[in-house]
């Protein structure tokens, strides 16, 4: 990251900085998967000449064009299908037919979803003719391997930076934005995210039966903030290194854990794959015109299929679409604005319940696994001698980092900078206690990535 941006600003010709990007850009991808990058090179070879076909096709039929389309989208389907979902097919397979087909044990590329649904709404809005086709392959490609988002979100689409590639610039508002940014989000990263899944991943790899009630729960709501953290972070920090390229990336959350039903929820996480669905699959399919719930199923169950290979994740899914149908079937009794505190209390109550009962059938690894951990949070099919207290898992710093995340979630701290704003008169004095606290998080993500080794990234593996 030092050695691209020091060489970003070193060059002034635009088409060599974006040219500098994109190598730093496969580097990045191929860092650990060199022989994968050959992947890379067929979407954006697949995306680049779905589009421009789509664009010669409009000149002679809709048919032709259409079936361009068609092409387009098998073909980016189909490589991550196979990367995906073939070994997942042959287990489902194995399962029902009590076969046993050999598993091919493909490694997935890493971020395949993402950059597989950035090429397709590329080619997908150019059919629309809702951005002007792109005749520069070197464009598209810097489009679908930016290195910040490439991996991890925010899936981005080609409207939202199409100006920017051809023209930008780095003001000293968008460095100093992004570099904030930037550190904020490896803080919840390396601080929160980090501490939550030590405290997680130690509940969830013991012995399940030998939980308490309070250590099942406490181990469901660590992965409720790990998962949030880790996601919402790394946006953060792909959002900030966007800016400092002078690239304005799409916000990917707006704090999911203060919504008071599950609809909220989907409106405030991972905004950049709800907005997808909703764009390019549930307003084709009808929308809210017609068949509404069954549009509600089909898009939760390929959100939770998008997630991961495995019937963990679609049962997630539907898990959240069953209260998504609830919702908008009784929404005017249930959801009115106008409502009391205590009910507005509830209402939250209500979210946070179905949102962390979805997350342990999200963490478990099968849908008995996720069960027997839920009956394990209501006290049925516990051990007669439970292996730990919960002290085990809860120290003080562990207590700390739960504190500093409530408040967080709760939208303290953003009262806070505002309060402080409003107290300090002096522009110059509040960018210094700005840049004390900046720095202040930096130095402790750093001391925690370099005193251990425990770094796990959540969606690196979809």
């Amino acid at each position: 990251m030092p050695v691209t941006i020091i060489g970003y600003f070193l060059i002034n010709n635009l088409t060599y900085k974006n040219t500098w990007l994109l190598i730093m850009s496969l580097v990045f991808f191929g860092w650990s998967q060199p022989g994968y990058l050959w992947i890379i090179f067929l979407s954006i070879l697949i995306n680049y000449l779905g589009a421009y076909a789509a664009f010669v096709a409009e000149a002679r039929s809709k048919v032709a064009k259409r079936a361009v389309l068609f092409a387009a989208i098998a073909a980016n389907l189909s490589l991550l299908y196979y990367f995906k979902y073939f070994d997942f097919t042959i287990q489902t397979i194995n399962s029902i037919g009590h076969t046993e087909i050999p598993l091919k044990n493909i490694i997935l590329p890493i971020g395949i979803s993402f950059f597989t649904f950035q090429g397709m709404s590329y080619v997908i809005d150019v059919y629309r003719g809702e951005v002007p086709v792109q005749k520069n392959p070197f464009k598209v490609a810097l489009y679908i391997v930016l290195f910040p988002q490439l991996i991890a979100g925010p899936i981005v689409r080609y409207t939202d930076i199409a100006n920017e590639i051809g023209s930008r610039k780095t003001t000293i508002s968008d460095l100093s934005s992004g570099i904030t940014r930037f550190v904020i989000g490896l803080g919840k990263k390396a601080i929160i995210a980090n501490t939550m899944a030590e405290v997680a991943d130690g509940i969830w790899n013991g012995d399940i039966a030998g939980n308490t009630v309070l250590i099942a729960w406490l181990g469901s709501i660590a992965y409720s903030l790990q998962i949030f953290y880790d996601f919402s972070g790394y946006s953060d920090m792909a959002i900030g290194l966007g800016r400092v390229f002078g690239f304005h990336f799409i916000e990917n959350f707006n704090r999911p854990y203060i919504s008071r039903s599950i609809s909220e929820f989907w409106r405030r996480w991972h905004i950049s794959l709800s907005t997808w669905f909703r764009d390019y699959v549930y307003i084709p399919l009808g929308g809210n015109r017609k068949h509404l719930y069954r549009n509600l199923w089909t898009i939760f169950f390929l959100t939770g299929l998008w997630h991961g290979a495995s019937w963990h994740f679609v049962i997630w899914g539907l898990w959240n679409g069953l209260f998504m149908v609830i919702e908008r079937r009784f929404r005017k009794r249930l959801m009115s604005e106008d409502v009391s505190v205590p009910k507005r209390i509830l209402q939250h109550i209500y979210a946070l319940f179905i949102i962390n009962i979805g997350w342990v059938l999200f963490r478990a690894d099968t849908l008995y696994m996720a069960l027997k951990y839920i009956g394990t949070m209501f006290g049925v099919g516990l051990s007669k001698t439970p292996g730990f207290t919960i002290f085990w898992h809860l120290n003080w710093w562990v207590v700390f980092v739960l504190v500093i995340a409530v408040i967080d979630i709760t939208g303290g701290f953003i009262r806070l900078k505002d309060g402080v704003f409003r107290k300090i008169s002096t522009p110059a004095l509040y960018k210094t206690a700005k840049a004390v606290a900046i720095y202040g998080i930096l130095i402790l993500s750093v001391m925690r990535i370099m005193s251990g080794t425990y770094n796990p990234f959540i969606y690196f593996q979809f």
